[in-house]
């Protein structure tokens, strides 16, 4: 999945979260991804549980759970 403000090169990737139910837990998630090298841009998403998460280069998927885990939320895995 790509969108539009992706540039060349970079990688586009959507997660499942469990357990985010409003805003402040979008901002979270987002914050604690944005911390890992690499990542452009998140977007979590609370309705759908989806946080989208543009890097420049695949991220290593454990790292994202410790993000995910660091907000106090649970990673289910690629959606």
């Amino acid at each position: 999945m790509t969108t539009q403000t992706d540039t060349p090169g970079s990688v586009t990737t959507v997660y499942q979260v469990s357990g985010m139910s409003c805003g402040h837990c979008e901002g979270s998630v987002s914050g604690e991804i944005s911390e890992i090298p690499g990542v452009t841009s998140v977007k979590a998403v609370a309705a759908t549980g989806e946080v989208t998460v543009v890097s420049a280069a695949p991220l290593d998927e454990e790292a994202v759970r410790a993000a995910v885990d660091e907000a106090g939320f649970e990673l289910a895995g690629k959606a």
